[in-house]
């Protein structure tokens, strides 16, 4: 089965209304242009509220039945017949999850995965919002192929990819908010970003989709410039599709999911794994004095 994947890039202002347009407007481009696979940016319906530590932004979180993005782009999916991964900030309780819920191209909701790895870092404090998720991580099948999403600082983690390739994924996908250091002007973590998760893609031979946002949002504490740079990564972790640091953009690259797990097989990557070899991973801190 060949596939068409999107990547869109855009800023976000301080109207939810105006942000929500802009992403179905967005969407609706991708599929005209034949995306089936359109891979929206990290907490689009807002600016990137973690700058700051602030309990009002608190308010912002809605639960899945309630939240505008997933409820209209939901709609959209279905009128267009496309796969949407929707980052929204879920309220559950007396908890709230930096989540993505997965929407098929029928426009049904597959489930929901809650960001696993929570960053806390000058101009990224994201757990004073959220918890670490519960759900593990997860992969659907959608009508466009077997689908996994790690949500940003997932990104980092050779764990997560490797776990959604073993439960079967074809392609990854990467929703980010990520940008300047506050702490120190003089770092650009871009090319290692990048880099990274070309290499889960390459690691995995599997297609890699990760969106980005642009601009400079000022908060109390902290500014940040968002560097944009949303890429679509082949299955050897080759750069097939990049934006640059400033313009909206929109990304598309189609795969033949078929070829692909072909050559996945072939190259012997998950027939030589040795689990049993790879208890260490299960400790935060292991250390060998033999």
């Amino acid at each position: 089965m060949k596939v068409t994947v999107a990547a869109t890039q855009m800023a976000c202002s301080e109207r939810r209304e105006d942000n929500l347009a802009r992403a179905e407007a967005m969407v609706r481009r991708a599929a005209a242009e034949g995306g089936q696979v359109i891979l929206l940016q990290e907490l689009f319906e807002t600016p990137y509220f973690c700058k700051d530590h602030d309990y009002a932004y608190l308010e912002l979180a809605t639960s899945l039945e309630e939240n505008p993005a997933v409820t209209r782009l939901s709609a959209v999916a279905a009128e267009l017949g496309v796969v949407l991964p929707v980052s929204f900030f879920e309220r559950a309780g007396n908890a709230c999850f930096n989540t993505v819920a997965m929407i098929d191209a029928d426009g049904r909701c597959l489930g929901t995965y809650r960001k696993a790895h929570i960053p806390e870092s000058p101009g990224y404090h994201e757990k004073f919002y959220f918890a670490p998720g519960d759900t593990g991580f997860r992969v659907w099948s959608t009508r466009y192929g077997r689908i996994g999403v790690g949500i940003c600082w997932d990104q980092w983690f050779p764990e997560c990819a490797r776990s959604m390739a073993l439960m079967g994924a074809e392609i990854l996908c990467y929703p980010t908010a990520i940008g300047s250091e506050p702490q120190d002007p003089t770092l650009d973590s871009r090319p290692h970003w990048q880099r990274t998760m070309q290499g889960h893609a390459a690691a995995n031979l599997m297609p890699l989709v990760a969106s980005n946002r642009i601009g400079r949002e000022v908060g109390r504490a902290n500014t940040i410039d968002f560097y944009g740079h949303s890429f679509i990564a082949g299955p050897t972790g080759e750069l097939v599709e990049e934006a640059g640091v400033a313009e909206e953009a929109l990304l598309l690259a189609a795969f033949d999911l078929e070829a692909v797990r072909l050559q996945r097989r072939n190259w012997g990557m998950f027939r030589d794994r040795r689990p049993d070899l790879y208890g260490a991973l299960l400790s935060l801190d292991l250390t060998d004095d033999g």
